[in-house]
């Protein structure tokens, strides 16, 4: 069993898999690292991760999900909240909700300022799910498959489409 408590410092912060980079243009303005704080805990239905993203990027393209909450607790740095059609600057201390729904809760959060801005990012962990990300005009599905062997991880499952064609994820960001 894992330990019930972490200390936030304690959690290595790792860049995103090679696999899960963005490519062209997009590289130039989303880049995080993050720890994965629900699955330190042994969390299986909340997901938590402490997110670090440098001056004048962000963490996740602007998406929203039909199934899944997401709640963000700013820890230090500045940023702004893209939701819907407006933006919200954000400081340390700030909580932000976001809904399940579809492009009325579409979000993303920049960092604005001239240091790291780390947050928490906190979801519901529904399977499957479906993202729209209004910008590019794509929508992508995720689910778990069961593992190879009994008990062993659940492996990832996407597609995401425009148009009804399948395309590469950051293929618009």
């Amino acid at each position: 069993m894992t330990e019930p408590v972490v200390h936030l410092a304690d959690l290595p912060l790792q860049p995103r898999p090679a696999q899960y980079l963005p490519t062209g243009a997009t590289a130039q303005r989303i880049e995080m690292n993050r720890a994965f704080v629900g699955t330190a805990l042994g969390l299986s239905h909340l997901g938590c991760s402490l997110v670090e993203v440098p001056p004048g990027k962000q963490a996740f393209a602007y998406h929203s999900h039909w199934r899944n909450d997401e709640m963000f607790v700013m820890l230090s740095g500045v940023g702004e909240l893209r939701l819907g059609g407006r933006r919200y600057a954000l400081r340390p201390g700030d909580v932000v909700g976001c809904p399940a729904g579809g492009p009325e809760t579409a979000h993303a959060i920049t960092n604005t300022g001239d240091a790291p801005l780390r947050y928490l990012a906190v979801s519901s962990e529904l399977m499957p799910d479906t993202c729209e990300y209004p910008d590019s005009g794509k929508t992508a599905f995720f689910d778990d498959r069961p593992g190879p062997t009994p008990g062993s991880p659940p492996q990832p499952f996407s597609l995401v489409v425009r148009g009804g064609r399948e395309v590469d994820f950051w293929d618009g960001e």
